[in-house]
C-alpha cells in the first residue's frame, strides 16, 4: 500500500544513472507513472518522461482503513506532495472499476484542492510521452493527459499524445508478456488492447529513449 514514498527513491536512481549515461528517461505506468511526473518536475536531469495511464493530480496514499489519517502517497524532502483525498464513502462492487472512485474524489475534494494537488507538468523542461486507452477502469487517465497537454501547451511546450479509445489501463510493448489479468478490478479495454496500445506507443518510446523502433 504506498504512502507517504520518498520520491527521492526515483531521483537518486537518476542521479546514479546520470553517472554513468548520456541520457536518463523515467518510464512509469499508473501509480509509476504518477511518480516519474513528479520526480521529473523536481530534477533537470531526466531528460524525457514516459507515462502510462497518468494522472495530472498527485492521490492521497492507499489506506487500510476509514479512519486512518489522509497522507500524500509521496513526500519530497521530509514533506508530504499536495494530494487529492479519496473519497471514503464510495463502495467498490465485486471487480470494481475504480475509475468512478477517482471522479468522485475529484468532485467531492474540490476545485481549489484539485489545483494544490495538479503536478506542475509545465516545469518538466524534456520530453513528455503520454500513452493512455480512452476506456481506462481504473483512473481517467485520457481526461488526465488531455490536462497535462494543456497545461504544457500553455508553457509553450509540447507533448507526445498516444491514444486508443477502446484500450484500458493495461500497455504491452512489443516483445512483452502480457501481465496476469486474473485481477479484481476492471482495466477497460477490449481484446488486444494492450498490445495494440503498446504498439502504437513503441516509436514514441523508441524516440525518447533515442534508439531505433524494430
Amino acid at each position: 500500500m504506498p504512502r507517504e514514498v520518498p520520491l527521492e527513491t526515483v531521483t537518486d536512481a537518476v542521479g546514479r544513472l546520470a553517472a554513468e549515461v548520456d541520457r536518463v528517461v523515467v518510464l512509469g505506468i499508473s501509480y509509476g507513472a504518477e511518480a516519474a511526473l513528479l520526480a521529473a518536475v523536481r530534477d533537470r536531469r531526466v531528460a524525457a518522461v514516459v507515462a502510462f495511464a497518468p494522472t495530472d493530480v498527485a492521490w492521497e496514499g492507499q489506506h487500510e482503513h476509514d479512519d486512518d489519517p489522509q497522507r500524500s502517497k509521496w513526500t519530497w524532502q521530509g514533506k508530504p506532495v499536495p494530494f487529492v483525498p479519496l473519497d471514503r464513502g464510495w463502495v467498490p462492487t465485486d471487480e470494481p472499476s475504480y475509475v468512478e472512485l477517482y471522479r468522485r474524489s475529484r468532485r467531492a475534494a474540490g476545485k481549489a484542492a484539485v489545483r494544490a494537488a495538479a503536478i506542475p507538468v509545465e516545469e518538466i523542461p524534456g520530453e513528455v510521452v503520454l500513452v493512455v486507452g480512452g476506456d481506462d477502469q481504473v483512473w481517467d487517465s485520457a481526461a488526465a493527459a488531455r490536462a497535462i497537454v494543456a497545461r504544457r501547451s500553455g508553457a509553450g511546450l509540447g507533448t507526445a499524445l498516444v491514444e486508443d479509445p477502446l484500450a484500458g489501463h493495461a500497455v504491452v510493448l512489443p516483445g512483452e508478456e502480457a501481465p496476469d489479468a486474473g485481477r479484481p478490478y476492471r482495466l477497460g479495454g477490449d481484446d488486444g488492447a494492450p498490445e495494440r496500445l503498446g504498439r502504437l506507443a513503441w516509436p514514441h518510446v523508441a524516440h525518447a529513449l533515442r534508439i531505433a523502433p524494430v
